[in-house]
């Protein structure tokens, strides 16, 4: 994970940018911490070794840097609105650029074109902190002056793009990316009811994102084509990496449901167009996971009986993807009780 001391120092460092920034008492001061964030996290990404990685790190610094330009920029226009006395119309077309510049910081569609290029070259533990972490400190700031109807088309665009975009994909890396997209239009709504429920989505989302990428890295499987390979050594492993698609799709009974289920029961008193369209077009993450689901689980494979994984009877693989397969089970028996 840490090859080095360096290495220790920039994760630290990239912890302490993104707590800068949420804890920020002025825009400055968010936009330093989230500079922080982006130095921190450059070092980590490149490797000379690997010119694919090298070519990550440039792309995300890229849009990270004019993103942060766009952001710092519609801070400081808007800090003198009091002084100049700025029009409404005004002040809401700059307060969607500042949206605009934390959507493409977090990876939200339209404008989420850099970041399956980004994943593409990172290796699993860096793709899990760009996929959950590097998204905490965006999200926070947005819900601090977000727009309805901006966001409300947002959440909608990443859902479909974040959905189309994984019907076809055969590397898991972007198929994690585009599966993030549309987390992140789930995530966005649940900013829309407060900030309680972002975090309820966000902590299960991280634990599903977490469960499944644990076992791509544990076995090395970078491409859709290596876990079918992989499956002929255990019934058990696949059974559990399949049931991770389907509960990371969000579908019932798996734990994956119930953060959704709360958003849908939320946002179907108060918006309930939003919430069907939200739905209706999940559906087609779902239709992808599932073809993939049903080739594993319906047609036969030969077994291999004379090669042996220790790892596959390792505890820590079965007790960490339990949960994330039977959580839903576990969540409504202690909700019996009290």
């Amino acid at each position: 994970m840490f090859k080095n001391l360096s290495s220790v120092i920039f994760f630290s460092t990239l912890l302490i940018g993104t707590m800068i920034s949420i804890s920020a008492n002025s825009w400055f001061g968010a936009w330093m911490g989230l500079e922080i964030n982006l130095i921190s996290f450059i070092p980590l990404m490149s490797n000379l070794k690997n010119s694919i990685s090298t070519e990550s790190s440039l792309k995300y610094f890229l849009t990270q840097a004019l993103a942060s330009s766009v952001l710092l920029f519609s801070i400081i226009i808007l800090s003198f609105h009091n002084s100049l006395n700025f029009s409404y119309s005004f002040e809401y077309y700059f307060n969607l650029i500042l949206n605009s510049s934390l959507l493409l910081k977090m990876g939200a569609a339209p404008f989420h074109f850099w970041f399956p290029e980004v994943m593409e070259g990172l290796n699993w533990f860096l793709g899990i902190i760009l996929m959950t972490w590097q998204k905490i400190a965006p999200m926070i700031l947005i819900s601090y002056c977000y727009s309805f109807y901006f966001i409300s088309f947002v959440i909608l665009i990443s859902i479909l793009m974040g959905s189309i975009g994984g019907l076809n994909q055969v590397s898991l890396r972007k198929l994690m990316a585009f599966s993030s997209i549309n987390h992140v239009g789930w995530l966005l709504s649940s900013i829309m009811i407060s900030n309680l429920y972002w975090f309820i989505y966000f902590c299960f989302y991280s634990f599903l994102s977490i469960s499944i990428i644990n076992l791509f890295s544990k076995f090395n499987i970078f491409y859709l084509s290596q876990t079918y390979n992989l499956m002929n050594f255990s019934p058990v492993l696949k059974f559990i990496l399949f049931c991770n698609f389907l509960s990371l799709g969000g579908l019932p009974p798996f734990t994956g449901f119930f953060p959704k289920w709360i958003i849908i029961q939320n946002l179907a008193l108060t918006n309930p167009f939003l919430i069907t369209c939200m739905v209706s077009l999940t559906l087609i993450t779902l239709f992808f996971y599932i073809r993939i689901t049903y080739s594993a689980f319906m047609l036969n494979y030969s077994e291999i009986k004379w090669i042996y994984f220790k790892d596959l009877n390792s505890n820590s693989i079965l007790i960490f993807n339990y949960f994330s397969i039977f959580g839903l089970s576990i969540i409504f028996f202690i909700y019996s009780i009290f």
